[in-house]
């Protein structure tokens, strides 16, 4: 199916409208079933207080086995990883999640150059994007209050980074003492 025959919103919308709520619930249902992806949505939405702290760790897996998986070594499915961080954010909104997310992306791929060696720019600038992606959220408004969740996991990424080539290490010193300087007064 091409991109422009898929299916548009506005043939869709015009026949919800026809649904019954009972048509409706068997729908949405339907598509609660259909995917974890579909679940984290709808709970997100309509049960914000049914959502358990396990509700990130199916995409927290999708991360960490990019990099060490239960068998055999990690593929550096880099664009895999970072969907999953993306489909969190999009599926959720929740902002502390998905800084967690983040930091599981950047403590696993510096576990993994120290576990393997050099890797490769690509991997290395991919890594750095996270982290300075990383870095704006927690010096932003709505992420300054998660500084003290992470102070000290960003202080153990600088010294597992500090010896990784590339200019790597450089970039995450710098970027940390950047927040570090930015924040850390005014906790």
């Amino acid at each position: 199916m091409s991109a422009s025959s898929q299916p548009k919103w506005s043939a869709i919308k015009p026949k919800l409208v026809t649904l019954t709520q009972l048509e409706l619930i068997e729908l949405v249902k339907a598509l609660f079933d259909q995917s974890a992806d579909n679940k984290l949505l709808l709970a997100t939405r309509l049960a914000p207080d049914a959502l358990g702290t396990e509700a990130i760790e199916p995409y927290r897996e999708r991360i960490v086995v990019q990099f060490f998986p239960k068998r055999g070594f990690g593929k550096l499915n880099l664009r895999e990883a970072r969907q999953a961080i993306r489909d969190y954010r999009k599926a959720t909104g929740d902002l502390g999640g998905t800084l967690e997310l983040m930091m599981t992306y950047l403590e696993q791929g510096t576990a993994f150059t120290n576990a393997y060696g050099d890797i490769s720019e690509a991997f290395y600038n991919s890594l750095e994007s996270v982290l300075n992606e990383f870095a704006k959220i927690l010096k932003s408004r709505e992420g300054q209050e998660y500084y003290p969740q992470f102070a000290a996991r960003l202080k153990q990424l600088k010294s597992d980074a500090s010896d990784i080539g590339w200019g790597y290490g450089d970039v995450v010193v710098e970027i940390i003492e950047d927040v570090d300087g930015n924040l850390s007064h005014s906790q």
